[in-house]
């Protein structure tokens, strides 16, 4: 029997979801810049050009908003990177193949992050350098475990399959190599030009997986 005596929640206003929207925007783009402890709360109000009030109440707390800007694109990511995947080994069964290479698993891991936060119009640059901040502060890890973490052990998993007198931890130290390379791509990508004096035009994704599929056959004997 229903109860008609509960009060119904009423559907979040499209005002308020778009109020939301600017809050999480502005956010991610201060800490993405300033990092979490370079950022307020009245930062974010007045970049959003919303009220303290509102930041607080769409986000709550300083720390509450900062996981929920990292959460927020931590899913449609892993379901690009899975998709991804799924999609190379669609493909590998009609070529014959009962196996993905390893440059196809790691390109269906690093490409989709690459394209949504490097690439020409990203959608979502800022999210690039906040994982960078993320990934480099062990006070985030229970946010990187959360959001990342279980699509992680997806991949790891796969190459272990492909490579599988490798250990656990080497595999593991190689995937975080590779996860490493891809994160200063999307933060710091200008250093190569300026340590290579040059500004020549080079496909930095696939110079991070010729480096990285390298390294794992190496580091793993293979």
């Amino acid at each position: 029997m229903t109860d008609m005596s509960a009060p119904r929640k009423r559907a979040p206003s499209k005002k308020s979801l778009e109020t939301k929207a600017r809050i999480l925007d502005a956010a991610e783009d201060l800490f993405s810049k300033r990092g979490f402890d370079g950022t307020s709360i009245r930062d974010i109000a007045k970049q959003a050009g919303a009220q303290v009030a509102l930041v607080h109440h769409h986000g709550g707390p300083k720390e509450e908003l900062f996981q929920m800007v990292v959460a927020r694109r931590a899913k449609p990511l892993a379901e690009l990177r899975l998709k991804a995947l799924e999609d190379k080994k669609a493909a590998a069964e009609q070529d014959g193949r009962n196996k993905l290479t390893l440059r196809e698993i790691l390109a269906s891991f690093v490409q989709p992050f690459l394209e949504m936060t490097l690439s020409e119009d990203a959608p979502w640059p800022a999210y690039g350098r906040l994982i960078a901040l993320v990934s480099a502060d062990e006070r985030w890890r229970d946010i990187a475990a959360e959001c990342f973490d279980p699509t992680a052990a997806v991949f790891v998993d796969e190459i272990a399959d492909l490579l599988p007198g490798a250990s656990r931890t080497a595999l593991s130290a190689a995937f975080v190599f590779t996860v490493s390379g891809m994160l200063a791509l999307t933060a710091s990508s200008w250093r190569i030009g300026a340590v290579a004096r040059e500004q020549e035009q080079a496909d930095l994704a696939e110079t991070l997986l010729d480096y990285s599929e390298a390294g794992f056959l190496r580091l793993c004997k293979a």
